[in-house]
């Protein structure tokens, strides 16, 4: 279901746990859990995501989180609908700046834990074809963030 890779930061227990916990449930929140989908959670540095960030979307600076999906939203939707996933597919990756987590745990004055979570739940929604740059659909990404932390009590 997932894979964590630790990118020029230390490994932490605490990571692992957050990652895990919330990806579990957007799995089941989206029916997924029998599929044999895979996500990556890179976790990295401000340098790192920078130079992802100029090299994938030509952007010059460090941001919080990046999504790479593997299947347009139409084709996932199809192949959620069929159930098929009789081969383990990857859904995508995730890349977290865990010091931009940090960062903005303080900024919006609430936990580190809240803040990691919001990144995987805004990356996981990413990978399964949603955006936000029309209000419409912000607000439906919004409302499935929101209701996967609600889920597991993770408040601001």
């Amino acid at each position: 279901m997932y894979e964590i890779v630790y990118d020029g930061i230390d490994e932490k227990e605490e990571y692992k746990e957050v990652i895990e916990k919330v990806l579990s449930q957007c799995f089941k929140e989206e029916k997924l859990e029998n599929s044999k989908l895979c996500v990556t959670v890179t976790l990295t540095t401000p340098k790192t995501i920078q130079e992802i960030n100029k090299q994938y979307r030509n952007i010059d600076r460090a941001t919080d989180v990046l999504s790479f999906p593997m299947f347009e939203k139409d084709e996932l939707d199809k192949k959620i609908q069929e159930n098929d996933f009789e081969n383990e597919d990857i859904l995508g990756d995730i890349v977290v700046s865990v010091d931009k987590v940090k960062e903005q745990a303080i900024e919006y004055g609430h936990s580190f834990e809240r803040e990691l979570s919001y990144m995987i739940v805004h990356g996981f929604y990413h990978l399964m074809g949603y955006d936000h740059i029309e209000e419409n659909d912000k607000k439906i990404m919004r409302e499935k963030e929101e209701n996967i932390l609600k889920e597991l009590d993770i408040n601001r």
